[in-house]
């Protein structure tokens, strides 16, 4: 079981922002296998990362829902654990030429290629059909792990 767990380690993961929104914000049912892959990041079992782009919006949100301290203090601890994944010009360039519904998502995605991710986690799963990085939802992504071990 050692070497299963010592593999993991060189897996990388995106987290969609709704994702760490679900963390954050206790969001229900969502929270429990969210908490998992925080757990799995914390461990250092698994490089997990957000992408600076969405740093802002999680930050909005959950200022709106917890206020401005909450919220800073809410990142400072999310982001010991999950590292912010830089987004450059040449992503965005990238992302705008993506025949993609949704550009935040497209973004998503250059930067997951970037990482390279071998998995973006996220609750909307068809957003990314079109993805060469495999979409799963945390609840997926928890039994791949288990599935490993």
């Amino acid at each position: 079981m050692k070497f299963a767990l010592n593999g993991l380690k060189n897996m990388i993961i995106l987290l969609d922002t709704n994702v760490v929104l679900d963390i954050l914000l206790n969001r229900q049912p969502w929270y429990t296998n969210a908490a998992l892959i925080f757990g799995l990041s914390q461990q250092n079992l698994i490089k997990s990362y957000i992408s600076a782009s969405s740093i802002t919006d999680i930050f909005y949100i959950t200022q709106k829902e917890q206020g401005k301290n909450a919220a800073k203090e809410a990142l400072k601890r999310l982001l010991r654990v999950f590292k912010p994944a830089t987004v450059t010009d040449r992503d965005i360039y990238q992302a705008l030429e993506l025949e993609w519904d949704d550009f935040e998502d497209s973004v998503q995605f250059v930067v997951g290629e970037g990482l390279p991710a071998d998995y973006i986690v996220t609750r909307n799963t068809t957003d990314f059909t079109l993805s060469s990085i495999e979409a799963v939802t945390p609840e997926q992504f928890i039994q791949t792990v288990i599935d490993l071990v």
